[in-house]
């Protein structure tokens, strides 16, 4: 689905951004890339997009090469949530910006598909198509943008923080209806993202960065209870991950509050006896 082969990219003016990528990630798969700011995540997934051209090496979706695939071919594959909806939204109704995308792509010969898919997704977000998207609040910008993402039916979805400036609620919903693609249209995720809670409840797979460089990559509750790798990249684990590492015994092998919650009572209903 998504391959990178020794991919290296420079802003110029400077040293390399990001050094000798060279990854695969397959169809399906829900994978978060980590780091601390400048550990070269977003640039990553630009070069996955298409949005940046590799200074060396080449990135591929779907077998395509990134720098020969034409825009409109790229956007049928790879769909981009940007951190800032404000910098996505471009059209003066929730109709018309879902629509947007779809005219690119399919052209103005296929009105009726995209008058039906528009409406499609007016109805699973509840929106009012003439509801203009600036009216509308920061959570509900982002789920306009997702919508509009989500129009042209993408292979690949690449979310750049997608959670920034959500409250809880707001937050839940977007990365529920995310999990509920992956699930069942197996939609490939790629999600940067700096809230480690958002992370172990969502993502299946973890690539850290540091300095350009990919320092590791592994399932998610590996990675996390690699205390020395997550210092080396500056993170911190989620708190069930530091809590249930404290604790020792089986409750390190705790991977979310549930678990660690079940096996906390159990010790206090084994002392009560």
């Amino acid at each position: 689905m998504i391959r990178a082969e020794q991919v290296s990219y420079s802003y110029g003016g400077g040293g390399q951004t990001v050094r000798d990528l060279s990854f695969r990630i397959e169809k399906g798969e829900f994978a978060a890339i980590l780091g601390e700011n400048g550990a070269g995540k977003t640039t990553t997934v630009k070069l996955i997009d298409g949005l940046l051209k590799p200074t060396s090496g080449r990135m591929l979706v779907n077998g395509l090469d990134t720098t020969k695939t034409r825009v409109s071919e790229r956007a049928r594959q790879v769909g981009f949530l940007f951190q800032n909806p404000d910098r996505q939204i471009c059209k003066s109704t929730v109709r018309e910006e879902i629509a947007f995308g779809l005219r690119a792509v399919l052209g103005k010969g296929a009105e009726e598909t995209i008058r039906e898919r528009t409406d499609e997704l007016l109805a699973l977000f509840s929106f009012r198509g003439d509801e203009e998207p600036f009216s509308l609040s920061r959570g509900q910008r982002q789920q306009v943008a997702l919508a509009s993402t989500l129009a042209v039916k993408p292979a690949v979805l690449i979310l750049d923080e997608p959670t920034t400036g959500l409250d809880y609620r707001e937050c839940t919903r977007i990365m529920e209806f995310i999990k509920t693609l992956n699930e069942t249209e197996g939609t490939t995720v790629v999600m940067v993202c700096h809230d480690m809670e958002v992370v172990l409840d969502y993502a299946r797979r973890a690539l850290v960065m540091a300095g350009g460089r990919l320092l590791a990559d592994g399932p998610v509750h590996e990675i996390f209870r690699d205390a020395a790798l997550m210092e080396r990249a500056s993170l911190l684990p989620p708190q069930i991950v530091q809590i249930a590492g404290r604790l020792g015994g089986d409750y390190a092998d705790a991977d979310d509050a549930e678990t660690l919650s079940a096996l906390i009572a159990g010790a206090a209903e084994r002392r009560r006896a």
